[in-house]
């Protein structure tokens, strides 16, 4: 049973929840439980292909992206865990001028915003391109954009260090708990009804990805986030890998790569996904991994595969966050609907919720994602895979 009394109840066991736990311990809030409804990870953050990056076309996200980068490469140091980060860079690969245009005002904007901070963003050549990524085919590009500071880490390992540094600070973590209902005097959250008893609460903090819009409507918060499989296989050892191979994007088809061991991880976003909480894996997006393989990579169509995984990702509908605090019941607090990105912006949302909860002002101003701009407005981003 976990019934009893807290000052916080963080619903979601992701990269995000034990961020959020994590920050909120080191801040002095030990009266705090952490509800993960399986094993702490098991939704989408430990089946994310791990890259971390900060190259957006959106102002919020290279801010969020360029601290969480900072974060993770202190990561052995705070919270103390060994992520294996690998920071090779990003490989944007571009086929189109449009796309050379839009990279070149995004990383104009990223190396604006991001004056001291790594090595900038740059746009390279097709060559230079090839030369970072050997097993690339030059034939259809016009241009790439590289961001060496960037890379891809563990995301398992980021969770374990995340729940291991809060439970050490003396938050509560409990999984096999899922949320049955959050129940409301007015305007205040007062309890959290779980499959193992209720907790008595002030303050609720929404962590749950995909099944985030079902926290939301316990308590009459709209979270308009859609969950939407994404795959990802690993391939049998690849001869004359560089050391170095960059996480590479064919933007124009998605298709994506990095080494894994002696391999690589690959993926593609699939356009015929259909949205729902399919978690089996199938082998439809195939043909559509191999066209774009033949076209980018085509020495990669007679390498094995050695397993894969499906995911899920919390789509919104214009593929940003929504970051913030309900505006009709108090002390109910939201970070979900990252669109493929809330794991390489789990260490700087982690601050922000910590912020908010303590009435700080956050290093970056969150207002733009907040759950309720599409009564008015979206807000776009364009470097999505």
């Amino acid at each position: 049973m976990v019934a009893g009394v807290a000052d916080v109840v963080v619903v979601g066991g992701g990269v995000m929840g034990t961020s959020i736990a994590f920050h909120l311990a080191e801040a002095g809030v030990r009266d705090m439980v952490l509800l993960e409804m399986n094993e702490l990870g098991s939704g989408s953050t430990c089946k994310a292909a791990g890259g971390v990056r900060a190259n957006f076309s959106d102002e919020v996200n290279i801010a969020l992206g360029a601290r969480s980068l900072e974060a993770f490469a202190r990561f052995g140091e705070r919270p103390g865990q060994e992520i294996d980060l690998h920071q090779v860079g990003y490989l944007f690969l571009l086929d189109s001028a449009e796309q050379v245009e839009h990279f070149r005002e995004s990383t104009a904007l990223q190396n604006r915003l991001q004056q001291s901070s790594g090595i900038p963003t740059r746009m390279v050549s097709v060559d230079e391109a090839i030369a970072l990524a050997p097993v690339v085919a030059a034939e259809g590009l016009v241009g790439a954009c590289f961001s060496p500071s960037a890379g891809h880490c563990t995301p398992e390992s980021v969770v374990l260090g995340y729940a291991s540094a809060a439970r050490r600070l003396g938050a509560r973590l409990v999984t096999g708990c899922e949320v049955l209902g959050i129940e409301a005097a007015g305007n205040q959250v007062t309890t959290v009804r779980t499959n193992r008893g209720e907790i008595r609460t002030g303050t609720v903090i929404c962590a749950a990805g995909a099944w985030s819009a079902q926290i939301g409507e316990m308590v009459g918060v709209e979270l308009p986030v859609v969950p939407l499989r994404r795959q990802i296989v690993v391939t049998e050892a690849v001869q004359g890998l560089p050391a170095e191979l960059p996480m590479t994007i064919d933007f124009g088809t998605t298709f994506y790569f990095h080494r894994e061991g002696p391999g690589l991880l690959v993926g593609l976003s699939d356009p015929a996904e259909e949205p729902g909480f399919h978690l089996n894996r199938t082998d439809t997006w195939i043909p559509r991994l191999t066209e774009a393989m033949a076209r980018r990579a085509p020495s990669l169509l007679d390498v094995g595969l050695t397993g894969g995984w499906a995911g899920l990702y919390e789509v919104t509908p214009d593929h940003n966050a929504l970051i913030g605090e309900a505006d009709n019941i108090s002390r109910f607090l939201y970070a979900t609907g990252f669109s493929g990105h809330g794991f390489l912006q789990g260490p700087a949302v982690g601050e922000v919720i910590r912020d908010l909860y303590l009435g700080r002002e956050p290093f970056v101003d969150i207002t733009p994602l907040s759950a309720d701009r599409f009564r008015s407005t979206v807000r776009p981003e364009r470097n999505i895979v």
